[in-house]
């Protein structure tokens, strides 16, 4: 059983995309965000003219038309009658903390300090806002910076996205999570390696101890891994008994479980033991799809990975190590095959990157790839907004901009419904009610 996510209660929640005339609470100052087109629940029909009433940091009504301070007196204005305004996008899978690859990134993991990582990630955690990005499930780093920097966050101490955030994830040993894979017999028995098990016991310490540290979400590998320095495919690399006690003892305490799965013999394992979500996902069969909508899971596809690997072979042939090379040219061809058999098939998407991989900041060259494998632009904003927050469990507090919500918005020149791309240029940024980004 999945876990269930308790949300608060928001008595200023309503249902119906009609105007909502209510009583503002007397509590704190007003902003009037003035929409020229609003999108306030995507999956539904974008209103006209439009303004979205805030106060204290949540959507508090929404009406026709273009309101201004007569009718909230003192009401601070944000002016975007020429914007076409959406909610905050959400991507569900990032690593913050990575921005190099292949063999520069195993170089930087023994000579880069933590602090310069920190910084790295506070960076990279501000571009990813400033992009239109104002949530994000981090899944996975090595030293725990994008815990603090989730704490850090959320006090809004720096420009950040919400963060959900994974701490280490979990693989076997010699699985995609082992950061002792490709090193000499020396630096292995000094690299840490306390993510990684090989029974049903170790594997529920391995879950335990990322509790510990105060992790959301868990995040565990069934499958090889596309940069994993070892030869040894993208396959299934767990058994189940193994992946059974990571899944039911994250599930046992209330943490969801994101999985990241390349085979379908791995992706299979996963969804029959409860897996909340699979990351990446690149070989479907009909099975896959069946055990998807049995189990109600998320797929999230990372397409732009292949961006990123495009970019850094271009810039140097030999940015990647001869194991992983073959892995890579072989995700670039297949990618955006196993979407083109979730949309028809019914299966549940959320929107996410990789980013790290892939460029951060540029989270939305997403939406114009999962348009090129099958997805309509609506349906690809709704992965990245209803659908993202109900799979961060997050469902009652984000993605949409109802009454009783987090104010998060952006928008944007254009009309994404006709035109993804537009989402790469996004002009005004809020989060929680407050202003990050605003240009003319």
């Amino acid at each position: 059983m999945k876990p269930i996510i308790a949300a608060a209660a928001l008595s200023l929640l309503m249902a119906g995309t009609a105007a909502v005339a209510q009583e503002v609470p007397a509590t704190g100052p007003v902003t009037l965000v003035q929409a020229g087109r609003l999108l306030d629940r995507p999956g539904q029909a974008p209103r006209g003219p439009s303004t979205v009433v805030i106060r204290d940091g949540r959507v508090v009504e929404v009406r026709d038309g273009i309101v201004g301070a007569e009718a909230f007196p003192g009401a601070e204005i944000v002016d975007l009658s020429d914007r076409f305004v959406l909610p905050g996008l959400i991507d569900s899978h990032v690593h913050l903390a990575t921005s190099q690859a292949g063999q520069a990134g195993l170089i930087a993991q023994f000579t880069e300090s933590v602090p310069t990582t920190a910084y790295r990630a506070a960076e990279n955690a501000r571009i990813t806002l400033m992009a239109g990005f104002t949530t994000v499930r981090n899944l996975g780093d090595r030293d725990g910076v994008t815990l603090a920097l989730r704490d850090a966050a959320a006090r809004h101490a720096l420009p950040s996205p919400r963060i959900v955030d994974a701490g280490r994830s979990i693989s076997t040993t010699s699985g995609h999570m082992d950061g002792r894979n490709g090193l000499n017999d020396e630096l292995r028995e000094h690299t840490d390696h306390d993510n990684v098990c090989d029974d049903t016991a170790s594997c529920r310490e391995a879950v335990r101890l990322q509790i510990s540290r105060g992790v959301d979400v868990i995040k565990i590998a069934t499958t090889g891994g596309v940069n994993s320095r070892i030869g040894a495919g993208l396959g299934a690399q767990m058994f189940e008994d193994e992946a059974r006690a990571l899944i039911e003892t994250a599930h046992l305490y209330g943490k969801r479980v994101a999985v990241h799965a390349h085979g379908a013999d791995g992706i299979a394992l996963a969804l029959r033991l409860g897996a909340d979500s699979i990351e990446h996902g690149t070989i479907f069969d009909d099975e896959t799809i069946r055990l998807f909508r049995d189990a109600g899971a998320y797929y999230v596809p990372t397409l732009s990975t292949v961006n990123g690997y495009r970019e850094r072979l271009a810039a140097d042939p030999n940015a990647y190590s001869a194991e992983v090379l073959p892995k890579i040219l072989w995700r670039i061809s297949i990618t955006g095959q196993s979407l083109e058999r979730a949309v028809p098939g019914g299966v549940r998407i959320a929107f996410g990157t990789d980013a790290g991989v892939s460029m951060h900041g540029r989270n939305a060259d997403e939406f114009e790839l999962m348009v090129q494998h099958g997805m309509t632009p609506m349906s690809a904003i709704q992965a990245a907004t209803v659908n993202a927050a109900d799979l961060l469990g997050l469902g009652e507090e984000l993605g949409t901009l109802e009454p009783g919500r987090r104010a998060d918005i952006i928008a944007v020149d254009g009309d994404p419904l006709s035109d993804v791309t537009v989402l790469k240029d996004v002009d005004f940024v809020m989060r929680d009610g407050r202003v990050y980004k605003h240009e003319d």
